[in-house]
């Protein structure tokens, strides 16, 4: 019996000494200025199709810029939540005038297959025939969430916030510094 339990205990000890000795660590995941910078200029060459897309109403072709389980939250409106979701509101938009945005990149910060995009936006509205809404123009700022999926970078959650005061809620304000 004791040599049943010294036998036991030396293969106990020698399994731990070997998987000591093996580098638990993981990959590093790719991070830093230098990425950041990479990803930035992923991100504008894809923000300067989805501008073009938007003005010509191919929603679809936005759309597979957008992660299945996307969440856009527009100004003054409840949340986008779905790829399905984000194609048939703004399928409807489309209908009723032409949208043109210029989007444009301030800051990436990225880690790995997740980068958080901070950016500035003008967005011009130009109403057809049917549409139900005036003319308009808006600006403000912008937080996009991209994640790469299937080695493709894909926008998560996208949050644009109008620097424009509502209709009716007195004079523009400025922050102060």
């Amino acid at each position: 019996m004791k040599n049943l339990i010294s036998s036991l205990l030396i293969a106990l000890l020698f399994s731990l000494s070997i998987s000591s000795c093996q580098d638990s660590k993981s990959p590093e995941l790719p991070s830093g200025a230098e990425y950041s910078e990479q990803i930035k200029k992923i991100i504008e060459e894809k923000n300067a199709k989805i501008e073009t897309w938007y003005a010509a109403g191919l929603i679809d072709s936005v759309a597979s810029y957008f992660a299945e389980d996307c969440i856009q939250l527009p100004p003054n409106q409840p949340p986008i939540i779905g790829n399905e979701n984000f194609k048939e509101m703004w399928n409807q938009n489309i209908e009723i005038g032409q949208w043109d945005f210029d989007l444009s990149t301030e800051k990436v910060k990225a880690s790995g297959d997740l980068a958080t995009e901070y950016g500035t936006y003008t967005l011009s509205f130009t109403p057809n025939e049917n549409s139900p809404i005036p003319a308009m123009t808006d600006h403000g700022s912008y937080v996009v969430l991209w994640e790469k999926i299937d080695q493709e970078w894909k926008v998560l959650w996208d949050a644009p916030v109008s620097d424009l005061p509502l209709p009716g809620s007195g004079p523009e304000t400025s922050p102060q510094e």
